[in-house]
């Protein structure tokens, strides 16, 4: 599998948001050093937990910062914006960085009732994902009914942030797809979403094969405890954000130690943190080969966040050198 990373650009508790996106700054120039294949951002909206809100914006920056690791979004959600917004943005940082750029796009809506009124979303309203989707392939390609600039020599290759649902939708389309969560779950020697994806694929121009990436949290440290403690900021704020409506910044581990915890809290801990794979290196390996051959992923996308900065760098660098 190709290893990349996706970065959310997590704050922590105590200190100011700017220091998340230099953050992810450093993280980016740090996995091209080690040899990630990607580096992509997120977008979320009016989360304390999270300063990101624009990919382009961010992944402009990193375009300066980087050389040759391949950028992008995971995702741009489209019901957010306007095809032709989003087709121009991204051909600008195709334009700046050629060769370099992805465009990830998801359907997700804001995470609270004020935050899809703020971005003027009607839950309720109907769900036009896949005509998004068409009419920004159309201004990527220079086949849309007005001309995206900057024309570029090849756009930048769609991946589609994809649930059950949307996996059908991509075959269809001819597109490669990002998973985790509840397409990953359950037990089995195969995930039938996944072959049945494949089975399906309608080859498109830019895309002659499918092609399936895993999102998941990947943790490595010198045991399989100290992994999990690690994981332990994500998960509990994770759990806080089910009980709260808000997802919160990361958390020291001490700090959350000291906390009151619920036995409702601590099942939710430990059902996050048993969706990672976590552990020495050779645990690790052992789970990711486990995982490559129950999806057939041709690359690993590592969501991976914790409160100690120095530790997660580290995970990164162990995580660069597994043999899978």
């Amino acid at each position: 599998m190709k290893l990349s990373i996706l970065d959310r650009s997590r704050t922590r508790r105590g200190v100011p948001d700017s220091a998340a996106l230099t953050g992810t700054i450093e993280r980016a120039v740090r996995a091209e050093q080690l040899g990630f294949h990607r580096f992509w951002v997120a977008e979320h909206h009016a989360v304390p937990g999270i300063a990101s809100g624009s990919p382009p914006v961010l992944l402009a920056a990193l375009g300066a910062r980087t050389d040759r690791i391949r950028l992008g979004s995971g995702g741009v959600m489209m019901p957010n914006h306007q095809p032709l917004v989003v087709a121009e943005q991204f051909l600008m940082l195709e334009a700046m960085y050629p060769g370099r750029i992805d465009l990830g796009v998801g359907r997700s809506l804001g995470f609270t009732k004020p935050v899809r009124e703020a971005l003027r979303r009607d839950r309720d309203a109907p769900d036009t994902f896949a005509d998004d989707l068409d009419e920004v392939r159309s201004y990527l390609e220079g086949k849309g009914a007005v001309t995206a600039r900057p024309q570029v020599t090849s756009p930048p290759p769609i991946f589609v942030l994809a649930t059950r649902r949307g996996l059908d939708f991509a075959a269809k389309a001819g597109l490669p797809v990002v998973v985790g969560g509840p397409v990953l779950g359950g037990s089995g020697t195969r995930v039938p979403e996944l072959d049945r994806y494949r089975d399906s694929f309608v080859p498109s121009a830019g895309n002659r094969s499918p092609y399936v990436m895993i999102s998941l949290e990947v943790m490595i440290a010198e045991d399989e405890d100290r992994a999990r403690e690690l994981l332990l900021p994500e998960a509990w704020a994770l759990a806080q954000s089910s009980r709260t409506g808000e997802f919160p910044p990361l958390e020291s581990v001490a700090d959350i130690r000291g906390r009151a915890w619920t036995s409702r809290l601590r099942e939710q801990v430990d059902a996050s943190i048993v969706t990672s794979i976590h552990g020495t290196a050779e645990q690790v390996t052992v789970a990711l080969d486990a995982l490559a051959a129950r999806t057939g992923a041709d690359e690993l996308l590592a969501s991976t966040s914790t409160f100690d900065r120095a530790a997660l760098f580290e995970s990164d660098r162990l995580l660069s050198i597994l043999d899978v």
